[in-house]
């Protein structure tokens, strides 16, 4: 079954209690947890057991699962050994998810652009995305990878540019690559933010790999090519073609509202929006406990 809950990343700035207070009032049934993704996360590399116990013990209270968990890591770089650090810090978040009895983890291919990744650099890449695979063996835990392109930050948006992870050729050569126990995280946004007009054809040629969903917008600013995140909705994405793509999805799809400012509000309304599409589909999906 399709199951709405919050992503983490709008949440960066909220504190934990807050998020789950947040989720727990729209009525949802999952939170992402971000883990050493950013440096406000509440668990990091080097979290305790008692900080991992109290942070299973505040989902509980509010009855939200705890089974999304997300960190921040990049197999793209140049250098082969950095690469290969990021993944000793992959292995130490895998570890503490399987604390939490497992669930998905959200991982990235990598962030650069993706001409730029080719030989010894596409082969470090596969090296870390199947060893990261690998370490999730035995352990309950399935990794995704984001689909998510390159991002320039500038003072009024961001401009997204393809990674490997984003062009959809490129995307589907590093599936072929991988082992099926690897998925992907489908975020229909992110292609749609990198040119690709109708993400959910993307989705028709590897649903049999999407594994995890997030569900949120973007709008442009005016005269640039650059973006603002927005809610559900606000483009001119064609959400009516990607809602019907994906109405036989199962597993979790999370709103991923990213202002901070007010990520609540954003939320709220990215959840009203979808709503409609869901409600056509009522007993395929999950949006209460």
């Amino acid at each position: 079954m399709m199951i709405i809950g919050n992503a983490a990343w709008g949440f960066r700035e909220t504190p934990l209690e807050e998020q789950l207070k947040i989720t727990r009032t729209m009525g949802l049934k999952l939170l992402e947890l971000s883990i050493a993704g950013h440096h406000g996360d509440r668990l990091q590399l080097n979290a305790s057991h008692q900080e991992i116990s109290e942070v299973k013990n505040l989902f509980q209270q509010n009855g939200i699962e705890l089974c999304c968990f997300a960190t921040g890591n990049d197999y793209t770089l140049k250098d082969r050994e950095a690469c290969f650090a990021q993944l000793e810090n992959v292995k130490k978040v895998i570890d503490i998810c399987s604390q939490f009895g497992g669930g998905h983890l959200r991982i990235f291919a990598g962030f650069e652009p993706v001409g730029e990744i080719t030989g010894k650099r596409w082969k470090t890449m596969i090296d870390c995305l199947v060893a990261s695979g690998e370490y999730c063996m035995g352990k309950n835990i399935v990794p995704v990878i984001e689909t998510h392109g390159g991002v320039r930050n500038y003072s009024d948006g961001v401009e997204h540019f393809h990674s490997t992870s984003s062009e959809p050729d490129t995307m589907f050569r590093m599936l072929n690559e991988l082992p099926e126990s690897i998925k992907v995280n489908f975020d229909p946004a992110n292609l749609y933010a990198v040119g690709i007009e109708h993400p959910e054809k993307v989705y028709s040629r590897i649903k049999s790999r999407v594994g995890y969903m997030h569900l949120k917008d973007f709008v442009r600013v005016p005269g640039t090519s650059r973006l603002r995140p927005a809610a559900c909705g606000k483009s001119e994405m064609d959400w009516n073609s990607l809602m019907e793509a994906i109405k036989d999805y199962r597993g979790p799809a999370l709103i991923e509202y990213e202002n901070v400012e007010d990520v609540k509000a954003g939320c709220r309304s990215s959840l009203q929006f979808i709503k409609k599409f869901l409600l056509k589909n009522s007993k395929k999906v999950i949006t209460t406990t």
